[in-house]
């Protein structure tokens, strides 16, 4: 009887230790979210409002990523400047991405843009990259209808909802 009574207990013990290992996996991943940039192809481009809602995206990103437990890593946005050689450069190039996600201590970098091809709706798109593979290890797509607060902020729940779901497959 106490042979049983010290297995349960070692059992209990075993997965208290495992719920622990588990919490820590996404606490101890370090994120960085990158600027997002506006690919704006309408007849009126770059407008005040674009440059305003593009600018949202990252803070609303992070705190989504922030809520679901992941450290978030800042890069100074002088050093991204100095990462690219023109606008999409980032985007397009994961080696680059993951050489200034690893300069700065992180595990994935988000790569973004919003990409505008029409006055009714755009595209949050975005790259996950594996900074230690210096791979892309995501490429998420969220379309926003309208460009009310609201719906730029639902869009962003849905980006990051696709990136934790990657995080959570590949740890």
């Amino acid at each position: 009887m106490k042979a049983t009574k010290a297995a349960k207990l070692r059992s209990v013990i075993f997965l208290l230790f495992m719920c622990l290992c588990l919490e820590n996996v996404t606490a101890e991943t370090r994120i960085a979210v990158l600027d997002f940039e506006l690919k704006d192809v309408t007849l009126a481009p770059r407008i005040a409002t674009e440059i305003l809602r593009t600018a949202s995206i990252k803070p609303m990103l992070d705190n989504e990523l922030k809520h679901s437990g992941y450290e978030l890593v800042p890069i100074p946005e002088d050093a991204q400047q100095q990462a690219t050689a023109g606008v999409g450069y980032l985007f397009d190039h994961a080696d680059v991405a993951a050489q200034l996600g690893d300069k700065y201590g992180a595990d994935y970098v988000v790569v973004g843009r919003l990409h505008k091809p029409s006055f009714l709706f755009f595209y949050l798109m975005a790259h996950l990259v594996d900074v230690k593979k210096a791979t892309l290890v995501g490429n998420y797509l969220s379309e926003v209808k309208g460009g009310e607060k609201k719906l730029v902020a639902k869009g962003v729940e849905n980006l990051a909802a696709k990136i934790i779901k990657t995080l959570n497959a590949t740890e």
